[in-house]
């Protein structure tokens, strides 16, 4: 096998341990030994390639979700409405929970707290969703009621912090009469459903009366 193969395997080896040892272990059991223990190497290999484990980690999230994004980007650019943007946001969930990245994200996420190195990849990770959310709204939202009465990088921003917040939010509260995230979502994918279903007059109507709020 050549160097640079043997290098990028090895690599990649690093990241998928860094992933997985978040996930089962948790931030604060993060080091050179238990990732190399989860990619079954020598934990010299964190520090030879990466310099430091902040470094590892950093570059893993950022890595894994930039992935992530690429996967659904074809989707991202074939929603047709809101309501459709919303059934996305579904299948996101579903996906993503399942692979069990709502995880490494609580835990990204908690660690960021007293990690500036590991804030600024968490940051950049959901900047790149965010990205996606933005340039799909910003398709929504040219011809209907809220166009030009609502920033599309200010809603996506609203957006990708509502997302988070449901997932972070909902476990702590078992037993509360709190909506699940997707009880959430089908709530609102019926309010997204109604809003592409208005009419020629009825979007100049609501265009109007939200001019005037």
């Amino acid at each position: 096998m050549p160097e640079d193969t043997r290098t990028e395997s090895t690599r990649r080896r690093l990241v998928e341990a860094t992933m997985e040892t978040i996930r089962t272990q948790g931030i604060a059991k993060v080091s050179a030994r238990t990732i190399a223990a989860a990619g079954d190497v020598n934990q010299a290999l964190v520090f030879y390639h990466f310099g430091t484990v902040d470094s590892l980690v950093a570059h893993a999230c950022v890595t894994s979700t930039r992935e992530r994004v690429e996967n659904f980007r074809p989707r991202f650019e074939a929603v047709p409405s809101f309501a459709g943007l919303v059934a996305l946001g579904r299948e996101i969930h579903d996906e993503e929970a399942a692979l069990g990245n709502v995880t490494v994200l609580a835990q990204t996420l908690a660690g960021s707290q007293a990690n500036p190195a590991l804030a600024a990849a968490t940051g950049e990770s959901l900047g790149l969703w965010r990205t996606e959310i933005e340039r799909t709204l910003t398709r929504l939202l040219a011809g209907s009621p809220f166009d030009e009465l609502v920033a599309p990088g200010l809603l996506a921003d609203v957006v990708t912090s509502a997302f988070i917040g449901l997932e972070l939010m909902v476990p702590t509260r078992e037993g509360e009469n709190v909506p699940s995230t997707i009880e959430a979502l089908d709530r609102l994918e019926d309010l997204a459903r109604s809003i592409d279903g208005l009419g020629p007059v009825a979007r100049r109507a609501l265009r109007g009366a939200l001019r005037r709020v």
